[in-house]
């Protein structure tokens, strides 16, 4: 049975709103934004994935899946896809890896700790487009600083822009840079908040630092990898146009595409280059897919590996 303080404060919470109105009128501002600017809009994608269209002429034909047809089987669409599994692949590994590693090693009680964690977390204030300039200085062929150090050095001035290997590496670590401070502020987070009593018992039982980090640490770090990989994917899919742009516009171009042209520069490049609105609508249908199916997957496989608690 109830107390009667306690009947008395859940009746008070229940008795905030008096009526149904009410709530909805409070969300009403909110959700009238949130239907023009995304569900509207998104309505508007996937209805113009299913026509021909021409924004200069204004005309439109409807085509069906015709759109989704010419995409599966364009072969620089297969290529762009390509690159970008792979280019996601190796920016949400490496830079899982990279910032777990960082942010073991700033949380260990060493002096000048908080000076350390500023100069990692800093790269998280810069926007893509302002990384990817200075990346742009820094490795420019002929002006670059990396290039004039290598030359006084080595004599090597490598095209770091026109070789295609060089050009996709380029572009992969300055997104694994960008992302570096965003995973670093949540491992580091949640480094500092592990239970000492776990990991003070796994040195008396003898474990080394090495076991305690590989059998103590990460298993109890899996809820935020887990939170960290699914925001990761997605940072690759859709963040990596602002870099891509600046540093190598979508080329070298090698076989039927650019090297670094991804999933979401191609849809730039399709629908506000080309104009080709019906096809650049059935790649944003296609990547919202591709979203909701890696969403699905990771809860439905990830979660099995994940612990919560010690």
């Amino acid at each position: 049975m109830l107390k009667p303080d306690r009947t008395r404060a859940a009746a008070e919470e229940r008795a905030v709103f008096q009526g149904r109105a009410l709530p909805w009128a409070f969300l009403l501002p909110s959700l009238l934004i949130l239907a023009g600017f995304i569900y509207l809009p998104a309505v508007q994608t996937l209805r113009l994935a299913a026509y021909r269209a021409n924004v200069i002429l204004g005309t439109e034909q409807f085509v069906g899946l015709g759109n989704l047809a010419n995409l599966l089987l364009s072969p620089a669409y297969r290529q762009v896809a390509l690159q970008t599994l792979v280019f996601t692949v190796l920016t949400v590994g490496l830079g899982l890896l990279s910032a777990l590693g960082l942010a073991w090693l700033a949380s260990r009680p060493v002096r000048g700790a908080p000076v350390y964690r500023l100069l990692l977390i800093y790269p998280y204030a810069l926007s893509p487009a302002i990384a990817g300039t200075l990346w742009l200085f820094l490795f420019n062929p002929e002006i670059g600083v990396v290039n004039q150090l290598l030359g006084a050095l080595f004599d090597v001035r490598p095209r770091w822009l026109d070789t295609p290997v060089l050009a996709f590496g380029l572009v992969t670590l300055a997104a694994i840079w960008k992302g570096l401070a965003y995973n670093i502020v949540f491992y580091l987070a949640s480094i500092q908040n592990l239970p000492g009593d776990v990991l003070e018992a796994a040195e008396i039982d003898g474990a080394c630092a090495r076991q305690v980090f590989w059998k103590v640490v990460c298993p109890l770090l899996t809820p935020i990898t887990f939170f960290l990989v699914l925001t990761n994917i997605v940072s690759a899919l859709f963040d990596s146009f602002a870099l891509t742009d600046i540093l190598t516009k979508g080329g070298p171009y090698i076989g039927h595409a650019g090297i670094t042209t991804f999933l979401v520069y191609q849809l730039y490049q399709d629908g506000f280059v080309n104009f080709k609105t019906g096809a650049a609508a059935a790649q944003a249908a296609l990547m919202l897919a591709l979203v909701a199916f890696v969403t699905w997957m990771q809860f439905r496989l990830g979660e099995r590996r994940v612990h919560y608690g010690a």
